[in-house]
């Protein structure tokens, strides 16, 4: 017979400053598109540089870039074969997010999918959140 006292456990809740092995993952066309884009490139610390600037219409800014050095801030993993820079303000703004690559008809672009993004705008390359310290200016699109 087993004792109910010893069967029933307690989860175990993570602090919250724990952030997940990879904040943000690429999708299968968003890896495809960064590995086509620098196919030509030997060094092998080449990586995609996700950034979050304050500014555009909703308050923060997205940005990325084909980076090969790190910075003493960053936090570095790979996520769908692709190495990925990501500096520590950026961090808690971007888990769980998801960048993708669209064609369309509309245009062709990287975009992301961020789950603490509570509000953007239009250009689809701004946003805001529920704590957000970003401050609001003109949209550049």
């Amino acid at each position: 017979m087993l004792n109910q006292e010893t069967a029933t456990s307690t989860p175990v809740e993570k602090p919250a400053t724990e952030t997940p092995a990879t904040p943000l993952v690429l999708t299968d066309a968003a890896a495809a598109k960064f590995r086509d884009l620098t196919k030509g490139e030997t060094n092998p610390a080449i990586g995609l540089r996700v950034y979050i600037i304050s500014g555009g219409c909703s308050g923060y800014r997205y940005g990325m870039m084909v980076e090969e050095t790190a910075n003493a801030d960053d936090q570095i993993f790979e996520t769908n074969g692709v190495k990925v820079y990501l500096d520590e303000k950026s961090v808690p703004l971007v888990i769980g997010s998801s960048v993708d690559y669209v064609d369309s008809l509309m245009g062709a672009g990287f975009t992301v999918e961020n789950p603490n993004s509570v509000g953007g705008c239009g250009c689809g390359s701004s946003f805001r959140t529920a704590e957000s310290a970003g401050a609001p200016s003109a949209c550049s699109h």
